[in-house]
């Protein structure tokens, strides 16, 4: 796919050309191809009109017209480079819904005043590429790439950004980020990402509007703080976010972590702040983004639970805390329902691993049938190696879950509720307790047959004692 998404990009690029028009590779693509990376999208920038983009182009989606943007669909450029018969130019949202792969084709442009903080209230179409670029975010973002010569035009001195490392803003920093204060963020992830420094003015600016940040829709926030989770460098980029003052303004929560204190004994490592860091550290690129927030929030619980026992540091109940913290968090960031409750599960029985090799057989199968438990073993895995680094009851689980077949850990019922009643029980509340000391007793291998499941509810649960 990303062959295809070069190559029609590169296409239409050369479309545009042929019917007389400018036209460059630009943004992340160009920034990405200089540093050999495989840029993740392409975008174009041209002198040509949303309304000519849509003429020339089969199929189009014309979402972001008002601002010069036409979305042109990679299925719609065969790899042949012709353009492949298409209908006329769908605009629908419906369009939307399919999966496709699209080219970003965006008018040259300058930008009036950004009163909502995210777009802009006018634009005014150029013909020039420098203009162009001086609406853009960060220098190392605003490059132009010729593909068909692979010149590359700078005119915002973006190449030199990319030889010193540095994150800078196009121009005045304060202007880039009252016109989205988004930017802030993203500051941050490009720097975390590429392991560069910020540079100091816009360092500076950040700092002095981060409470500013609370402008930007939560969905907004969510999915750029996501990104930092998840892309393989969210230790930095948490760093980042706490020495920029960002991280007190979006997730005050997880600030919160520094300077409390562990007991050594469990965590020689340091406070909570650290003990978190260092599971970030450990977080994989393109990995879960649940484990992640799952990692970030699974002791969330502890600042405000810390206590000094004549014994030790303790933290009561700092597992239950947590859990409607990390609840709070997720509705306040509006994540889906499902992910909201598998990250409050991380939350929540990252601490009953401690006891596993010590549960009864059905208690351990029903531990490790939960949803997802591949993710609350990993998380165990790095919670273990960001602390005291016994991977004992991680190998033991592991073992234990490659040597059981799934049927013995989720079996089919050997009997149900019909069965009870056909038994003359009476339907109540006390159907659960016998079905699941049903289950225990099949989970542990004490019974193996529906007989044998029937002859443990008459002598265990005789009827006698149900009238």
């Amino acid at each position: 796919m990303a062959d295809s998404a070069k190559s029609a990009a590169i296409e239409i690029v050369r479309t545009l050309r042929d019917r007389g028009y400018h036209a460059y590779l630009v943004g992340g693509c160009v920034r990405d191809l200089l540093l050999g990376r495989e840029p993740a999208d392409y975008d174009v920038s041209t002198d040509a009109h949303p309304e000519d983009v849509m003429r020339i182009f089969p199929k189009t989606w014309a979402v972001g017209a008002q601002f010069g943007v036409v979305l042109v669909p990679v299925e719609s450029i065969r790899s042949d480079g012709a353009r492949s018969p298409s209908s006329a130019t769908d605009t629908s949202h419906q369009a939307l819904a399919t999966d496709y792969s699209t080219i970003e084709v965006a008018t040259f442009r300058s930008d009036g005043l950004y009163t909502d903080g995210r777009h802009p209230d006018q634009v005014t179409y150029s013909q020039d590429p420098r203009q162009d670029v001086q609406r853009r975010d960060f220098t190392i973002n605003g490059l132009l790439l010729d593909p068909t010569t692979n010149q590359v035009l700078d005119y915002v001195g973006g190449l030199g950004d990319l030889h010193h490392e540095i994150i800078r803003t196009i121009g005045s920093p304060e202007k880039r980020f009252d016109e989205d204060k988004l930017r802030m963020l993203r500051a941050v992830r490009f720097a975390a990402r590429f392991g560069y420094k910020i540079d100091p003015e816009t360092m500076r600016a950040i700092k002095r509007l981060a409470p500013q940040i609370a402008q930007v829709s939560r969905e907004r926030v969510r999915d750029e703080l996501t990104k930092m989770l998840t892309e393989g460098h969210a230790r930095r980029s948490f760093e980042l976010l706490d020495e920029t003052g960002l991280l007190r303004e979006v997730l005050p929560e997880v600030e919160k972590m520094k300077g409390v204190e562990q007991p050594p004994q469990f965590h020689p490592e340091g406070d909570v702040w650290v003990h978190t860091l260092l599971m970030l550290e450990m977080l994989p690129p393109g990995g879960s983004r649940t484990l992640a927030w799952g990692a970030l929030l699974h002791d969330v619980g502890k600042p405000p639970t810390f206590r000094v026992a004549p014994d030790r540091i303790r933290f009561d109940r700092h597992v239950e805390v947590g859990v409607a913290m990390a609840e709070d968090i997720a509705r306040r960031l509006r994540m889906s329902n499902d992910d909201t409750h598998q990250i409050a599960a991380l939350v929540g029985q990252h601490m009953r691993f401690a006891d596993a090799l010590k549960m009864k057989p059905s208690t351990l199968k029903r531990f490790m049938r939960q949803p997802q438990f591949a993710e609350h073993l990993e998380m165990h895995r790095i919670d273990c190696l960001a602390s005291h680094g016994d991977l004992s009851i991680y190998e033991s689980l592991r073992q234990r879950l490659a040597e059981t077949p799934p049927e013995e850990i989720r079996p089919r019922p050997l009997i149900t509720g019909h069965d009870l009643l056909a038994m003359d029980y009476r339907a109540g509340p006390q159907f659960r307790e016998i079905l699941a000391a049903v289950e225990d007793a099949q989970l542990e291998g004490r019974v193996t047959t529906r007989d044998q499941a029937i002859e443990l509810v008459r002598r265990e649960y005789p009827l006698e004692r149900r009238a």
